[in-house]
């Protein structure tokens, strides 16, 4: 029943959330310093990872394609598929799970148990949509960008690693990625950076809104929110990959 009680009160607070907002000009204002804060302050290290985890996917595959059958075109290929399916839209959003989702139940839950929250409430702001909206419309609007940055940084990652440790040459390279594109494969991963994004910033911040105690529950809150958003993104991507590609 436990499990059910918490889908009831993430129910009610989502309805919460998305109720007619007070004034329009400071969610605006909310909503930009939240792309600012979730997407802009999470460039750097989604830039890293991927140019790290582009150059181990192209000597990886070129590893694996050792059978002179297999044309060199084929690390490109595989590369490209295994970064546009995959590695952006999932890896990169359970990794943001861990930095935005960690961060945004950390900030909330210490509003609640400060009872900056309970303020307010008293002054007739709706905390649920004043604190979690802009969070969820931020996330959905800018993660696209962030994964589209990625999927290109990663690929170049695969180039340079391909040409330096001459696992692929650059015109094998550039023709494999190039070589039967799929555009809905892009549309696949972007549906799914779209639900993960939610599910990163809703799942986050239900469990800081609903942090009881002190600096230790915020601890506890910010480690729930992360494991919680990681296996709902993992449970999603099955759901959603059954759907589109099956």
């Amino acid at each position: 029943m436990t499990w059910l009680t918490s889908l009831g009160r993430y129910y009610m607070l989502m309805v919460r959330t998305f109720s007619k907002p007070e004034k329009f000009s400071i969610y605006r204002k909310q909503i930009t310093k939240e792309i600012e804060s979730l997407g802009i302050g999470s460039l750097g290290i989604v830039a890293i990872i991927s140019m790290f985890m582009g150059a181990v996917i192209t000597i990886q595959s070129a590893f694996g394609f050792e059978s002179p059958w297999i044309p060199l075109y084929a690390v490109g290929v595989a590369s490209r598929d295994s970064i546009v399916l995959e590695f952006s839209p999932t890896i990169v959003s359970l990794i943001l799970a861990g930095k935005v989702g960690s961060n945004i139940a950390s900030e909330i839950g210490t509003m609640r148990v400060t009872e900056q929250i309970d303020a307010l409430e008293i002054m007739g702001i709706n905390p649920s949509g004043y604190l979690i909206l802009p969070k969820i419309v931020a996330a959905v609007f800018i993660n696209p960008f962030l994964i589209i940055i990625s999927m290109f940084l990663a690929l170049l990652g695969g180039y340079v690693a391909g040409i330096f440790t001459h696992a692929v040459t650059s015109y094998e390279y550039i023709y494999g990625i190039q070589y039967d594109f799929r555009p809905f494969n892009v549309t696949y991963a972007l549906v799914k950076t779209v639900v993960f994004a939610f599910i990163i910033t809703s799942v986050s911040a239900y469990h800081g809104f609903y942090t009881n105690g002190g600096a230790l529950e915020v601890g506890r809150s910010s480690t729930k929110a992360v494991v919680y958003s990681s296996i709902i993104i993992l449970l999603f991507n099955v759901l959603i990959t059954q759907l589109l590609l099956a």
